[in-house]
């Protein structure tokens, strides 16, 4: 049979052998950003290991570590957030882009690629022009300061090579449609600043207006926060291109944030190394056979596996990956299983090391070791919450496959090593002898040796594969606080910060401090459900948080609400992002938890409440500490 011939305009537009070129180029690139990405890391493990053995040891400080640690942590985060945008892993709202039409859809997904492309050579050329500007300029320890923005800049590089292969990816109708939409509005916009200026919007508006239609339209949400910047650096007019470059830079320049990719790679060891499994199958042994026994252990696995990875998703995947599979086995349905595996994700919020507790601590300038400290009961109350009607409402004790008996002294040892990781990092923090950046680095190497040492199940090839693996996942998160930054910023120079705090200010003075703690919850809650959290964190913690205290709210105790809020936002159905990775990773429709997960997330805010007007159950522990 003769087939039709294929229209050239439903074709890639990069078909046939320049389209095989194009992928072998990308595939060798995305090869180097990995290698790249996953040394930088593991040079970055080793100055701080180095840089805390030469103080505690020989009292001999190394001046140039801080600089350096930083300098490589901003380069493997952009080599990390260039290979997970080749990979496609970037995250964005699907919500109202996935209830378009096949064709409408392909022009949308086309011009947000156009777009990503765009923002990604801007960031590329901007980069490479400040650390051009800042040529003779050195850091505190006299390193040359353009060592910080090369790195940034060839990584955005790689990420433009990677952006414009997945451009050229789309069919050739979809490619044109979208050049036509971007250029017209480009155009529009260049028209009507010539010739009507006075009627344009103002810049905050075109930059909330764009921000708006490109969350909407898919764009990955770091991009969309980076395209808002653009937008009002554009339209001002008054602002070099490379003051964005600076303060995505300056948005992760610090040496608190190192310990996001540390812990992040915790996560990632502890399951190639064998702890993750052992530490469920004994959870399965100890609490498996009670009444709704498969869903405690769920819970009880995200508050082991959060006190020490520190990572939402990478917990997730740990705990879904053995639990969800066993769900079914068991006869329970999916939904369900996935619903309180999304739950526990946002009660786990709270649970030392989690990363958005260190951005919080970053960006409110509060103690990292005291927010730890603060988020433990919280956690506690919800986890107790989750586990109780886990029980009530669970099925009866079911036999499930555990571990023979001969079996168990094997089990508790392996769980003692894990054990003994998160003894490491509280009793580091409550010593003094580290930071919590020291003491994630300390963990990564604990669990290095756990692994390759003690079960001997990681060796070289798995080992460098973690690397690279928490490069990528920390650079995705990295480069959306980058970009907040960047917007941060903007929103400073509009003072929009000083006219929110104003507005709460008032409205307390009428409704009292409860309606400013439950408007900031409705706040951090919507904003979660569109914003990855980092993001939600970084633009409206510093609005709100001195307002707070302007209020007599304990800091502490109002950080705490605000990650949790955000938590239950970043969960929630139909926006909320978490919650759609918690479906990838259970092979479930997101319809089949919307019913479950509303009943579980009503709990948590119930609980959440409680936490917000009791501030004993926030800084009790602290306060036993003596913070």
């Amino acid at each position: 049979m003769v087939q039709p011939a294929r229209s050239t305009l439903t074709a890639p537009i990069a078909a046939g052998p320049a389209a095989g070129l194009a992928s072998r180029w990308s595939a060798a690139l995305l090869r180097v950003s990995d290698i790249t990405a996953g040394a930088l890391l593991l040079g970055d493990l080793a100055v701080v290991i180095v840089a805390v053995l030469m103080r505690a040891l020989f009292d001999a400080p190394v001046e140039w570590a801080d600089d350096v640690a930083r300098g490589l942590m901003v380069g493997s985060s952009f080599f990390g957030a260039a290979s997970a945008l080749a990979r496609e892993e970037n995250p964005g709202v699907v919500f109202l882009v996935g209830r378009l039409g096949a064709a409408t859809r392909q022009v949308v997904d086309a011009t947000g690629a156009l777009l990503v492309l765009i923002v990604s050579g801007l960031v590329a050329l901007y980069a490479i022009e400040l650390a051009l500007l800042t040529a003779g300029q050195t850091t505190g320890s006299g390193l040359p300061l353009p060592l910080t923005f090369y790195p940034m800049g060839v990584g955005a590089g790689f990420m433009t090579v990677f952006a414009l292969d997945r451009f050229l990816r789309r069919t050739r109708i979809a490619v044109l449609q979208a050049g036509l939409i971007t250029g017209t509005v480009a155009l529009a916009f260049l028209a009507a600043n010539a010739w009507v200026p006075d009627r344009l919007p103002s810049s905050g508006t075109l930059m909330l207006l764009g921000f708006l239609l490109t969350l909407a339209g898919g764009l990955p949400i770091g991009f969309a926060l980076a395209l808002a910047a653009l937008v009002f650096i554009w339209v001002e007019g008054s602002l070099p291109g490379v003051i964005f470059a600076q303060q995505m830079a300056r948005g992760i320049d610090n040496f608190v944030l190192l310990a996001i990719p540390f812990f992040i790679l915790v996560g990632y060891l502890m399951e190639a190394n064998g702890m993750s499994v052992r530490l469920i199958a004994l959870l399965q042994r100890g609490a498996g056979r009670v009444r709704g026994g498969l869903d405690v252990v769920m819970v009880l696995s995200m508050v082991m596996f959060s006190g020490i990875s520190g990572s939402k998703m990478a917990d997730v995947a740990a705990v879904g990956a053995v639990l969800i599979p066993a769900s079914r086995r068991a006869g329970q349905s999916p939904g369900n299983a996935v619903a309180l595996l999304a739950a526990s994700a946002v009660m786990a919020e709270t649970i030392p090391p989690c990363i958005n507790l260190i951005i919080l601590g970053f960006v409110a300038n509060l103690s990292i070791g005291v927010l730890f400290m603060a988020g433990i009961l919280p956690a506690l109350l919800m986890a107790a919450a989750l586990i109780g009607v886990s029980v009530i409402r669970g099925a009866p004790a079911a036999p499930l496959a555990g571990p023979a008996p001969q079996t168990l002294p094997r089990l508790w040892g392996g769980a003692a090593v894990s054990f003994g990781l998160i003894g490491m990092i509280f009793f580091g923090f409550k010593s003094g002898f580290a930071t919590a950046t020291e003491i994630s680095a300390f963990a990564v190497l604990y669990a290095l040796v756990a692994g390759g040492f003690v079960f001997r199940e990681l060796d070289w090839r798995s080992g460098a594969g973690c690397f690279v693996q928490a490069a990528r996942r920390s650079g995705l998160v990295l480069f959306i606080v980058a970009a907040a930054q960047a917007l941060a910023f903007t929103l400073t120079l509009q003072q929009i910060p000083h006219a929110v705090g104003q507005f709460m200010i008032d409205l307390s003075r009428t409704g009292g401090t409860g309606v400013f703690m439950l408007l900031s919850i409705g706040i951090l809650i919507l904003m979660g459900s569109v914003l990855e959290g980092a993001a939600a964190l970084i633009i409206f913690g510093p609005l709100l948080l001195p307002v707070a205290g302007l209020l007599g709210i304990a800091p502490l105790q109002f950080g705490v609400v605000l990650v949790i809020a955000m938590g239950i936002g970043l969960f929630a159905p139909p926006l909320g992002l978490g919650l759609y990775g918690a479906c990838l990773i259970g092979g479930v429709p997101i319809e089949a938890t919307v019913r479950p997960i509303l009943g579980y997330l009503g709990l948590l805010l119930l609980c959440l409440l409680v936490i917000a007007f009791v501030p004993g159950i926030s800084t009790l522990l602290p306060a036993a500490f003596g913070y």
